[in-house]
Formats: C-alpha cells, structure tokens, sequence
C-alpha cells in the first residue's frame, strides 16, 4: 500500500487491477476499474460482500454515465441532472451496459455523480466511471479517515489517495429512479 496524491496512482494502474482508498463527500471509499473483474472481486472479498448485492458506480461527470441512460424517460434524465453532482445514488435500469458482478442480483445499476473533487479527478484519470463502495467490512461502520483506512485495509488496497472527505454526514442516499423509494436515507449507517 502507497500513500499518494491524485497523480501518485496512475490510469494504467486502475485498468491493470488496482485497489484504492480515497475520501468522498461523506465517508472513504474503496475503488477499482469497473472493467477489471479481478479488482471488483478484491474489493468484494476485502469488505466481506456477496456479489449478489451489486456495487454502485461513481462518475466525475452525467456525461461518463451516457451509456447507461438508454431507456430513460425526459422527466428521470431532468431528475438525474437537478441531483447530480451531489451525494444521491439512483438505481437506474440496467440496459445491458453492467456485467453481473457490477450489478448484482439486480435489474438496476446504482449510480451517482460525485462532487467531490478527489473522486472527480480520479474519474476524469480514469477516463470513465468507477466502482465505489464505503471503506469498511460489511456490518461495520464506514472509515471516516485516512488512518482508519489504513489500520483497516493496509496490505490489501494498493493505493491509499489523500485528502478530506467533503462534509457530508455518511454515505449517499440511494433512491430507486424508476418508482421514488428512497432505499437509504442520506447520511444512513
């Protein structure tokens, strides 16, 4: 595990597996490529978590996730853009754009737009999306700093990126785009 700053982990590194811990608007987070089915699997198996749960994706940008609005109505792409950036994860219908160890045992691909700077530059690095899940064992409250990462996670991620999380209180909501449920209330442990 490495310590460093936005450059000190390269593209080449997140497409070739690479695990990493980094802050988001509310707690650290862990990551890989989406398109890395080895590094998906570490994360899982590092937090513990079946694969039938799914994963959500994070982008630095709505236009990293065009590919996965197909099927989507005026009124949910108005909905997705008065809520992003920002901490609110929608579960979108999948049309065929997530493989399975992305989604789950879901029809849906839970995705959100951050803005925080940290995960943006690293989405911009990256090129596209990528997966983002809170910094924990399943059933254990999220990291809430770089050294809980670290005591938690040191041999196993491979890049540790510095920096503050963005002042939210826990993780991101998750509301179901296609019926309004909100599955998990913003800041819910």
């Amino acid at each position: 595990m490495r310590h460093a700053q936005i450059g000190g982990c390269d593209r080449q590194a997140l497409l070739s597996g690479a695990v990493i811990a980094y802050p988001t608007e509310g707690v650290w987070g862990l990551g890989c490529s989406p398109a890395s089915e080895q590094a998906v699997m570490r994360v899982l198996r590092m937090k513990q978590r079946s694969v039938k749960q799914g994963l959500i994706l994070v982008a630095g940008s709505i236009d990293q996730f065009a590919p996965y609005f197909g099927g989507l109505n005026e009124d949910q792409i108005q909905q997705l853009n008065a809520s992003w950036p920002g901490p609110v994860t929608f579960l979108v219908p999948d049309q065929g754009v997530s493989p399975d160890f992305i989604r789950g045992d879901h029809a849906t691909v839970a995705l959100r737009v951050s803005a925080h700077p940290v995960v943006q530059s690293l989405c911009q690095m990256l090129g596209g999306p990528m997966v983002s899940t809170s910094a924990n064992r399943s059933g254990e409250p999220a990291a809430l700093s770089e050294s809980e990462v670290a005591e938690q996670f040191a041999t196993e991620v491979d890049f540790i990126i510095s920096g503050p999380l963005g002042g939210q209180t826990g993780p991101s909501e998750i509301i179901d785009l296609a019926t309004g449920q909100v599955l998990r209330p913003q800041g819910a442990r």
